[in-house]
């Protein structure tokens, strides 16, 4: 929840959020299935209420990200480039339309203070509906109420949540060359994040010998035995889990093994993925030549009884780079005043997860990420205070007018 504070700056010339509508808008919006490739619907929905608002085909684009993922996709990011009726730099709203699979077929019901999902067997999908409406509801505001504004570009990314692919691919030249931008995503609106983890993604394929486990075990060489040894070297060494080296730190995790058909067969073969996580580039470059080393030492130590040996290759991806905003940088201080101007006291904050900032910073956009109030996200118990995501929809108008 937001904490308040009893002073506030005046902010006279922004409108004020329709807090009725601002809430309807965010129910219709979790309601609408879109999983990470699948946004469609939600797209057209965003679109639809700009047309309906006045804004013109024109303005309105759609590029090509989607045809860079691995899942493909059913649509790029959607971008809205609006010229200002106010001089001054254009500024940038964002937040990621794609919801986690466990979202699809949320009912939103209002409970107390809170938005919940009705159907208990479902995620909310406040991450990032929440985030969406927030930017959608502040153009609807200004354009209903004629607020005078400098240039503004809104931009709602597909597929963040499987490694930040709409902003890592968004087509540069269509967003206009915003000078400051805000993004809204998890948790409370007067947190500023101003930096994030870096990740690697690591996709390890072991070649084994395959034999008869029954009647000739000892001729095959079995892919999950060597799994198995670089694994509890990895974690016997400190390098699984939370990795803490002298004043260095970050994390390492396997995530998916798939491999074999029937108990009869020496394994021949296993998959396996794994993720690579620090704030420091060349640490994180450590752990993933600790994963190499197990691995590849693996591969040589478990032998059959002729001698032979499996295999092991590992590509590594660089899924996005770690950031980092000093407070000082204007981007940081306009979402600080922002947020003070409505009452709430402003923090800032350093992640350990990948944001679609991360990329935007990459490209040479300084992007500052805010919360609007979702909980317990990609969990059946997620919810959304729906007075911090008010507080949000008021602190974006705050930011879209200057």
């Amino acid at each position: 929840m937001a904490r308040s504070r009893s002073e506030s700056n005046d902010h006279s010339s922004v409108p004020g959020v329709d807090k009725a509508r601002a809430v309807k808008l965010v129910m219709e919006m979790m309601a609408i299935p879109g999983k990470s490739g699948h946004e469609g619907a939600i797209s057209a929905f965003i679109i639809e209420k700009l047309r309906q608002a006045g804004v013109p085909d024109s303005c309105i684009t759609r590029d090509t990200a989607h045809k860079k993922s691995e899942l493909g996709g059913e649509c790029g990011n959607l971008i809205v480039k609006l010229p200002g009726t106010l001089p001054g730099p254009r500024r940038l709203l964002m937040a990621h339309i794609d919801t986690v699979p466990l979202c699809v077929g949320a009912k939103p019901k209002k409970q107390g203070e809170f938005i919940v999902s009705a159907d208990q067997s479902t995620a909310l999908g406040g991450d990032n509906r929440a985030g969406a409406a927030v930017v959608l509801q502040s153009i609807l505001t200004l354009l209903e109420k004629q607020t005078p504004h400098p240039p503004l570009t809104l931009f709602w990314p597909v597929q963040e949540e499987v490694g930040l692919v709409g902003a890592r691919h968004v087509g540069l030249s269509k967003l206009g060359g915003p000078k400051f931008c805000f993004n809204w995503d998890g948790g409370s609106p007067q947190m500023a994040v101003i930096g994030a983890t870096g990740a690697d993604h690591l996709d390890i394929d072991i070649q084994g010998i395959a034999s008869h486990a029954g009647a000739h075990p000892e001729v095959g060489v079995s892919a999950a035995v060597i799994a198995g040894v670089a694994i509890a070297d990895l974690q016997q060494n400190g390098w699984h889990g939370l990795v803490v080296k002298g004043k260095e730190a970050g994390t390492s995790n396997i995530g998916s093994l798939h491999g074999g058909e029937a108990t009869n067969v020496v394994l021949e073969r296993l998959q396996l993925t794994a993720e690579v996580r620090s704030h420091n580039p060349k640490f994180r470059q450590k752990i993933v030549t600790a994963y190499q080393q197990a691995f590849t030492k693996a591969a040589k130590q478990v032998q059959s009884s002729k001698g032979a040996t499996g295999s092991v290759t590992i590509k590594v991806r660089d899924k996005y780079e770690s950031f980092r905003l000093p407070e000082s940088e204007p981007v940081v201080q306009m979402a600080m005043q922002a947020i003070t101007a409505h009452g709430l006291v402003p923090e800032t904050r350093v992640v350990n997860g990948g944001l679609d900032a991360n990329w935007m910073t990459r490209h040479g956009l300084s992007t500052v990420t805010l919360g609007c109030g979702q909980d317990g996200i990609h969990t059946v118990n997620e919810t959304l205070h729906i007075e911090s995501f008010l507080h949000a929809c008021q602190i974006a108008l705050h930011l879209a007018v200057g």
